[in-house]
């Protein structure tokens, strides 16, 4: 049998599981919070004076900040892209009784709120050209972006393990600095879009889990392959208007360890905690190539660290057309 078909079949057991998954991991449309329910009311008679509240508290957050609220913001509404190829793995497709296809399709709904949320809180803020944000959205979807797994469900299931973990880290990390500015509003707001995404990193990592169980050297190889080419991050083609692709992300990303929203040492402890959330130090029956693999992985975090710790990040003031001019 050949490897894509034993992942088939990987993929056929853990179907069979799905609804216990569906039901452990997410949650309702009626029980979980909807984007209504951080921003102002248009029915109530304090609406336009909520809106002036957060304009207020707006000015006190500096550009930097507004930059990277900003990134997240589009990385979150390039949600279609997500899903598009998430559906088209081994194991996974549209026929109404595929399992998967059922999972994929109830993440992505979860996930769609947030975009919405953060994409509205943006507007009302009157900190930023929402045109210009608009735009890079629009740039970002139809641009998509190879994540460098193909079809296989077991690289795709490290990488949203490991995507999921990241944006839990700058969400919460936003909320952080939004609390200590006394925007306390879009702290609650950023604390819980963070809550989510390590409700599926939880998932997702559980899957991974289940795969070692079953195809331990094989997911091995896999871990190993998405950590040695290095996890791709979903905004790494972000550009403004007129921009070439991919022109803004390496800026975008300065400012992000710049203001300590997502560093290089936040990848290094992702890796670490994921090898020790699937413990494959303590994995029995691989073969001699997947041995190799594990051993990779355990070595990768110190070196990676030691590798970070001479990255200095500039303080260069960039020029995005996501601002309003000062």
């Amino acid at each position: 049998m050949s490897i894509q078909n034993i992942r088939i079949e990987v993929m056929l057991t853990l179907e069979k599981k799905i609804d216990s998954f569906v039901e452990k991991f997410l949650i309702p449309p009626e029980k979980i919070w909807q984007p209504t329910d951080f921003l102002p009311n248009s029915q109530k008679d304090n609406f336009i004076s909520e809106i002036e509240e957060i304009r207020e508290l707006s000015k006190e957050l500096h550009d930097d900040f507004w930059v990277v609220l900003v990134g997240d913001t589009i990385t979150e509404e390039a949600l279609p892209t997500y899903e598009s190829w998430l559906l088209d793995i081994d194991g996974v497709s549209q026929k109404p009784d595929n399992g998967w296809a059922k999972w994929l399709r109830t993440w992505t709904a979860e996930e769609n709120r947030h975009g919405d949320v953060l994409n509205k809180y943006l507007y009302l803020s009157g900190r930023v050209n929402m045109r210009e944000v608009e735009i890079s959205t629009q740039h970002l979807i139809a641009d998509g972006f190879d994540i460098g797994t193909a079809s296989d469900p077991y690289k795709n299931f490290i990488y949203t393990s490991f995507q999921e973990l990241a944006t839990y880290i700058s969400h919460n990390n936003v909320a952080k600095i939004a609390k200590k500015k006394g925007h306390k509003a879009l702290a609650k707001m950023s604390k819980i879009i963070a809550g989510d995404e390590m409700r599926h990193h939880i998932a997702y990592a559980e899957f991974v889990k289940e795969i070692f169980k079953i195809d331990p050297s094989e997911m091995m190889l896999a871990f190993q392959h998405m950590m040695k080419y290095k996890i791709v991050m979903p905004a790494m083609h972000l550009r403004d208007s007129f921009g070439a692709k991919g022109s803004l992300f390496d800026n975008f990303s300065t400012v992000a360890q710049r203001i300590g929203v997502y560093t290089g040492f936040d990848y290094v402890d992702i890796l670490k905690k994921l090898t020790q959330i699937w413990e494959i130090d303590k994995i029995t029956n691989l073969t001699p190539e997947a041995e190799k693999a594990r051993d990779y992985l355990m070595k990768l975090p110190d070196r990676m660290y030691r590798i970070t710790e001479r990255i200095v990040v500039p303080d260069t003031k960039f020029q995005f057309k996501w601002m309003l001019p000062a």
